[in-house]
């Protein structure tokens, strides 16, 4: 159940229970001094309306009405009527699952089987283990050890995105296990026969191409394309025209939306393709580029730990979207997990607390 709504019914609950419970000793004392009474339907009605349990231990400690019937045995069968209630409820809450035949199979199989490119520093990344107490203690400002969270089952992947995938798991009621993909092998995955893994995540943009051929989730991360580059040189770029310059040697990495944005955009500027995305901003930051082209949910964390580049374009980014989870179609029961795991998130803040940990916007 949504904690906003657990936490408002608490409150009725000890309200109107408390409120019951005063109302029977106002009532015994109004017997006692032979002055105008509370009607017997108007307890009762209290203790139908959620009051039972107030009402139960006002006769109990007021002595009051304990030797009618109808407050003898109607109290304690409206008290049971309740709390069969509560439990169905309950019970309702907890299955509240679509089921379906790759839920079904998730829920069966224990464990969540996530795609993610574990390349991108603060939502997904993967780290060997000896570097990673490094890596979280002294390049991570806000990210504790635990938060890396180095178990059998995931290894050493850790992330924005990588505990909203433990989320959707949780909703789940089962484990995360993460699967390596890359952005140029990211929709085969995805589509592959048999399935690699059953979600992809970790700074995927949500996009009418994506959505066309696969499954997107609803966002969950605003993001846009930015730059990095050069503290010393941030001056000189201002613009996306101060970029498209034959002079301006712009990186990016290979197959995702990144790559797509330079040759679309930047025509005249000098591109070049790496590889790893992870080890570009470091290269930009020895002069082995100028430029790169990146998200304004990335950018942030090397600014933050490497004192040699700056993003001067941060508050004024390129584009602007949403990152979203992606998956095969014909999963539809396991995207509805996906979108109440993240409306839930939204509602009761911990999606937000989840961006403050990481230093996102």
């Amino acid at each position: 159940m949504n904690d906003f709504y657990l936490q408002t019914a608490l409150f009725y609950l000890v309200i109107i229970n408390a409120v019951t419970f005063f109302m029977y000793g106002i009532d015994k004392l109004k017997a006692k001094k032979s002055m105008w009474r509370i009607p017997e339907t108007t307890l009762l009605f209290m203790a139908m309306l959620g009051g039972s349990i107030g009402a139960w231990l006002g006769m109990k400690v007021w002595h009051h009405k304990t030797l009618h019937k109808k407050f003898r045995y109607g109290v304690p069968v409206i008290i049971l009527a309740q709390l069969a209630l509560v439990v169905f409820l309950t019970s309702c809450s907890s299955n509240n699952i679509p089921q379906g035949s790759k839920v079904t199979e998730i829920v069966k199989r224990g464990t969540l089987l996530v795609g993610t490119t574990g390349d991108y520093r603060p939502l997904s990344f993967y780290e060997p283990q000896g570097l990673q107490e490094q890596y979280v203690t002294e390049q991570s400002p806000g990210i504790s050890r635990q938060s890396a969270d180095i178990t059998q089952d995931d290894g050493a992947y850790w992330g924005f995105c990588i505990d909203v995938a433990k989320e959707i798991a949780k909703t789940l009621g089962v484990k995360t296990a993460f699967i390596r993909t890359s952005w140029p092998t990211l929709t085969a995955d995805v589509m592959a026969e048999p399935q690699t893994f059953d979600l992809a995540i970790g700074g995927i943009t949500i996009t009418d191409a994506r959505r066309e051929i696969m499954l997107m989730s609803d966002g969950y991360l605003d993001n846009g394309k930015t730059i990095l580059c050069r503290a010393a040189e941030s001056s000189k770029y201002k613009s996306l025209a101060d970029l498209d310059k034959p002079e301006v040697q712009v990186m990016v990495n290979p197959g995702g939306l990144n790559e797509k944005f330079a040759h679309e955009k930047l025509t005249h500027a000098t591109i070049s393709v790496h590889p790893k995305n992870e080890e570009i901003p470091t290269l930009i930051a020895e002069g082995k580029a100028d430029v790169m082209i990146t998200e304004i949910t990335e950018a942030p964390y090397y600014v933050m730990t490497d004192s040699r580049l700056a993003a001067p374009l941060l508050d004024k980014p390129f584009t602007h979207g949403e990152m979203g989870v992606l998956m095969r179609k014909g999963q539809e029961d396991l995207l509805q997990v996906v979108n109440n795991t993240i409306k839930k998130m939204k509602s009761d803040g911990s999606l937000r607390r989840l961006k403050d940990k990481y230093k996102l916007p």
